[in-house]
């Protein structure tokens, strides 16, 4: 029996993977719009992107927020006073501490961001995740054409109970309440570099308590074998950082039943290279590089 099961999960993985678009805009297109942000997602369906990749957190009332850090990053935030939030101040400004109507009079767009030149300085502001979802399914509804979803647990072991919830069942379980209620599961990766998150995720898949979603172990400088030894199952999906792969890793990759989606490679001779490799899907900041879209 629990062989069946597993030789199940390896052919739903690998019909959903089969499926799924190369490109995968980086929070939406970060190179180009606000990270994380409804502009640029918007703008990422508007240019060919038909796999949005994200981040999430939890504020103070349990709200899912799209956001990279747990806390207000200096590097780009206003306060809603106008003045930019300090490096000093992001301790402070801890989401999970905050009541989502805090949240989102942050403004996450109109300075810009220095690392990314060619992103548009616009005012935006950190949205739910229901309101991401809701912004794809309408876009799906309009033209007929599938978007997924990768949505990344932003956890961290040494932060639970403190920018997170305390256990990441309650942080899995707020997730999936929001995804549940908008999209088909078969639309949907979930990735973590808390291999506790993906854990979770696999055992209450197999218990029947959330449905069958594409599983992505996040990594820097583990290779495919130790992710499934450290893991104990094998996920759908083995991300690495780019600069890390090599062919070989996508080849043992490929053997044990996972493809290779890196992150995050913001130069078309990057992409050309990872192709090359053999990969399934690349992550970039900057799609509207990418040689072929979707």
């Amino acid at each position: 029996m629990k062989l069946r099961i597993i030789l199940a999960l390896l052919l739903f993985q690998h019909m959903l993977m089969a499926q799924v678009p190369m490109i995968q805009g980086h929070r939406g297109c970060r190179g180009l719009f606000p990270e994380n942000s409804l502009p640029a997602f918007a703008h990422a369906l508007e240019i060919g992107v038909r796999v949005l990749e994200m981040d999430v957190c939890i504020s103070a009332d349990g709200q899912v927020v799209v956001s990279h850090e747990p806390v207000m990053n200096a590097l780009y935030t206003t306060k809603p006073d106008g003045n930019p939030v300090l490096k000093s101040e992001e301790a402070a400004l801890n989401l999970y501490q905050m009541p989502y109507s805090e949240i989102m009079k942050f403004d996450v767009g109109i300075r810009g961001n220095a690392l990314f030149p060619e992103q548009q300085k616009v005012a935006t502001y950190k949205p739910l995740l229901s309101e991401v979802l809701a912004l794809g399914e309408a876009f799906r509804k309009k033209s007929g054409e599938a978007v997924y979803y990768n949505i990344e647990i932003k956890s961290d072991p040494k932060a639970y109970g403190l920018t997170q919830p305390p256990t990441v069942d309650e942080f899995s379980k707020l997730v999936w309440a929001q995804i549940k209620v908008q999209v088909v599961p078969g639309y949907v990766m979930l990735q973590s570099f808390d291999f506790g998150v993906l854990r979770y995720w696999h055992a209450a898949m197999g218990r029947g308590e959330f449905p069958e979603v594409a599983l992505s172990a996040l990594v820097t400088r583990k290779s495919p074998e130790a992710v499934v030894k450290d893991l104990g199952f094998v996920p759908a999906i083995y991300s690495s950082n780019f600069s890390d792969l090599t062919k070989v890793d996508v080849e043992k990759a490929h053997a044990l039943g996972m493809r290779v989606i890196p992150w995050t490679a913001n130069e078309l001779s990057q992409i050309h290279a990872l192709q090359a490799m053999g990969v399934d899907g690349v992550i970039t900041d900057y799609p509207n590089r990418a040689p072929k879209l979707p």
